[in-house]
């Protein structure tokens, strides 16, 4: 860094993977990781050019007029919905995400919720730790009707990076894919095979309406941005779809409505759901947390080792390429 340069000061306020964080020091970058609290991040933020987040820390109007010296806000993830994008980019500052780096990550956390759902692996890990040493029998005789993912529809709500993502997963397994997307007509999927060398399929797979993918899936799984208002799968949806469909969500919360969701879980319209968001995070309903038949995550889609380091690399590249190597 000369003279002239200023150093970059960087406020990963909900973390950054070592990799990332490397790669923005060696580029001469300060790096600060310690979280402040959302209720004292006004005070420090305009100490900062770049303010990165994920899903914790909201960045609101207040916190963006605070951050004076702020060019650039960064999320690591799919959806910008906590941060107040028109607001900021009004002042200039450049939002950014990175919805490719999660994308494999999230898609096989909603195949994880399926197969719990679908051999009642969330039940069985739960009753087998208080029983598994009395009633046995009873717990296996219990959990033994379980359904096979091969030859079932999957619907898939939102056809961007992840659903594409979770249709190569459902073609892999044999799935019936069904998905709907507003903007997107089709897609070409690559499955790769790994045997004695690299193979690749590629499957043309077209969007079919959205009532369509409501009345013939057995699987229904989101991905979507929802930034609230009106839930996109409520009373009236549900009631059009299949008697005993399961549904996923890893998108957002309250994209379900909770209640409705419930109501249809005790009618058996719905046999099971799968949920890694909620719509009152970080504290869910005790209803459907104490639900048999939801199998849970505490929002970890894109929370693997390889996802992070792939976000925090993505966003070292896209800090670079903006303010350039200060070494």
């Amino acid at each position: 860094m000369t003279k002239t340069q200023k150093m970059i000061r960087i406020l990963a306020n909900d973390g950054i993977s070592d990799d990332g964080k490397l790669l923005m020091e060696e580029a001469g970058y300060e790096v600060i990781t310690k979280k402040v609290p959302q209720n004292e991040l006004c005070d420090v933020i305009g100490n900062y050019d770049v303010l990165l987040v994920r899903s914790a820390t909201k960045v609101t109007a207040e916190v963006i007029t605070a951050g004076t010296n702020l060019k650039m806000i960064g999320r690591g993830g799919v959806g910008l919905d906590n941060i107040d994008v028109e607001f900021a980019e009004s002042k200039g500052i450049i939002v950014f995400n990175t919805p490719a780096a999660s994308s494999q990550a999230v898609a096989e956390l909603a195949f994880g919720h399926m197969f719990n759902l679908a051999r009642f692996m969330h039940q069985a890990n739960r009753n087998m730790a208080l029983n598994g040493t009395t009633t046995f029998d009873t717990l296996k005789k219990d959990y033994g009707s379980g359904i096979q993912l091969r030859g079932k529809s999957l619907g898939i709500i939102g056809f961007g990076r992840i659903g594409q993502e979770v249709a190569r997963i459902g073609l892999a397994l044999g799935m019936n894919v069904l998905p709907t997307d507003l903007m997107i007509n089709e897609a070409n999927i690559d499955i790769n095979i790994f045997a004695n060398e690299k193979v690749t399929m590629n499957i043309h797979v077209p969007t079919v309406p959205y009532k369509e993918v409501l009345a013939k899936s057995d699987f229904i799984s989101l991905h979507i941005p929802f930034g609230g208002g009106k839930p996109l799968i409520g009373a009236e949806e549900i009631a059009s779809m299949k008697k005993g469909v399961y549904l996923i969500n890893t998108a957002r919360g309250g994209a379900i409505d909770e209640a409705a969701l419930l109501a249809a879980l005790g009618s058996g319209q719905v046999a099971g759901a799968g949920l890694d968001v909620f719509e009152n995070e970080p504290t869910p309903k005790a209803e459907i947390l104490a639900h048999p038949n939801i199998s849970l995550t505490p929002h970890i889609g894109a929370a693997t080792l390889e996802a992070q380091a792939n976000i925090g690399l993505e966003i070292a590249d896209r800090l670079i390429a903006f303010f350039g190597d200060q070494r």
